[in-house]
């Protein structure tokens, strides 16, 4: 296939060349009824694009396959994917799509504990009945990496007849599972094998990188197509492999079930465009982004009080490689928290981080264009806001406090969520079953699922979090005063 073209792409240019008469949704009717500071800030051809579904020779036939299957199939064959679906809903709607067509198979499932927590929703639309597996936890750092072949398992023996795993990889902070072992276990019992490989769509595109689940042997892959490969915010794709053990047919049906009927045709432009750079222009372009990144890594661990994580991560319990587009910075020599180094960078710097931790702070680097400048302005704030802190040159990391543990889980976390429920105050929920799926964002993975029993460790965690300037994902109550709990039996 031509992976020049970008036939989705060409034919909304093609429609919109032809000034047709817009006798349909949507209503700004391609920008002559729309709001002119809305055409102002995105653009006048912006709004002539956003075409609704179901236009001929868009994603009605004729022509068979039309540009939009036609597209999908380009994405299919540049990720080496059996099948690839567009998704609009983001790789959230993606990990739905995935736990909805295990549960045609069953209700068991192996999940990693510090999966994101959209996994977590998705789990309790399909009613599926986890059995959580603790990722391993870097020693010095405190930050959850990946899951074990050995792990997955002896997870796999509890079970008698379970449906498929869930796993993480890459993960927020760069490292990356050894999916083939996961893939190998998985197999060895019948069972798919999906990946959450959302922070990880750039890794086919480069030999420089530790391999991608696809050629790893999952079964299921979603992708963040934006996060690194720059397509628009809230687009991804959920692939299926060319061998996987799940029916393709079952996974179009839940991605039927799950989409918009009105999908956007700006978000699905820029996934035909996206694949189309990383699949001409991936290679040359990830060699430069890696090469500057390299670069600012070098620089940074020159910096008194500061570190990198880097490749010496590889090796490590639960890392089988690592994904540099993720530039962690090691914060513990400042005396500071990585919350406090990333507000510093903000507001002294207008550096607006991916993520940070009491340990680390992470910046995301797209596969394409201005690695270099954004390296440079980090670099030169870092050395800024180090010198602030006064870095401390003995070279001695300031302890982290290890994360909580995880309540036990009392019920599943459909039967919690659904079942009765009342709201208690926050310093009245320790003891209590949550009804309610807590995750700290970013980086969104839950510190409490429903079902779990909450324990007053977890709760003055996420406390803390907020404090620090973090937000809230999936409770009710997103100032935590209150907590939803299941009612007392």
């Amino acid at each position: 296939m031509d992976q020049e073209r970008a036939p989705y792409l060409e034919a909304l240019e093609a429609f919109v060349a032809r000034n047709p008469g817009r006798l349909h949704v949507p209503g700004h009717k391609g920008g002559v009824a729309a709001d002119p500071g809305m055409v102002a800030a995105l653009g006048s051809r912006a709004i002539e694009l956003d075409v609704p579904a179901l236009i001929p020779g868009i994603d009605v036939p004729p022509p068979s396959p039309t540009p939009f299957q036609q597209a999908q199939r380009l994405a299919a064959e540049a990720w080496g994917a059996g099948r690839t679906w567009f998704l609009v809903g983001g790789a959230s709607q993606g990990n739905h799509a995935a736990c909805l067509a295990l549960r045609h198979r069953g209700r068991s499932v192996v999940m990693q504990r510090n999966v994101h927590s959209s996994a977590i929703d998705g789990a309790i639309l399909a009613g599926l009945e986890p059995r959580f597996v603790s990722p391993e936890l870097d020693p010095e750092l405190g930050v959850p990496h990946c899951l074990t072949a050995d792990e997955l398992e002896r997870a796999l023996a509890g079970l008698d007849d379970p449906v498929g795993v869930l796993c993480v990889s890459p993960t927020y902070f760069g490292a990356c599972a050894d999916v083939a072992a996961l893939a190998e276990v998985a197999h060895a019992r019948g069972v798919p094998l999906v990946v959450d490989e959302a922070w990880g769509a750039h890794l086919h595109f480069s030999d420089e990188l530790p391999a991608d689940a696809l050629a790893s042997g999952a079964d299921i892959v979603i992708s963040s197509t934006h996060k690194i490969v720059g397509s628009l915010t809230q687009s991804a794709m959920i692939h299926v492999g060319r061998e996987s053990l799940v029916d393709e047919h079952v996974v179009d049906r839940v991605v039927t079930l799950l989409e918009s009927t009105s999908p956007s045709a700006l978000l699905t432009l820029s996934l035909d465009a996206a694949r189309r750079l990383a699949a001409t222009r991936g290679r040359e372009l990830l060699a430069a982004t890696l090469a500057a990144l390299a670069e600012a890594r070098r620089r940074i661990r020159a910096i008194p009080g500061l570190g990198v994580v880097d490749e010496r991560i590889a090796g490590r319990a639960g890392v089988v490689g690592w994904d540099p587009l993720r530039l962690t910075v090691d914060v513990r020599g400042t005396g500071a928290t990585g919350h406090r180094v990333a507000a510093l960078l903000s507001e002294r710097e207008d550096l607006n981080l991916e993520l940070a931790t009491e340990t680390v702070v992470v910046a995301a680097f797209g596969i394409a264009g201005g690695a270099a400048e954004l390296a440079e302005r980090l670099v030169a704030g870092l050395e800024r806001v180090a010198a602030e802190l006064g870095g401390d040159s003995r070279g001695e990391p300031v302890p982290f406090a290890p994360p909580p543990p995880w309540g036990p889980l009392e019920m599943s976390p459909r039967e919690a969520f659904l079942g009765p429920q009342e709201a208690v105050p926050f310093e009245r929920a320790a003891g209590r079953i949550a009804a309610e799926a807590l995750a700290a964002y970013p980086p969104g993975i839950p510190n409490v699922l429903p079902g779990e029993r909450l324990t007053r460790e977890t709760l003055d965690f996420i406390a803390a979090t907020l404090a620090h300037g973090g937000h809230l994902r999936g409770a009710s109550d997103r100032s935590l005063r209150t907590v939803r709990v299941v009612v007392a039996r």
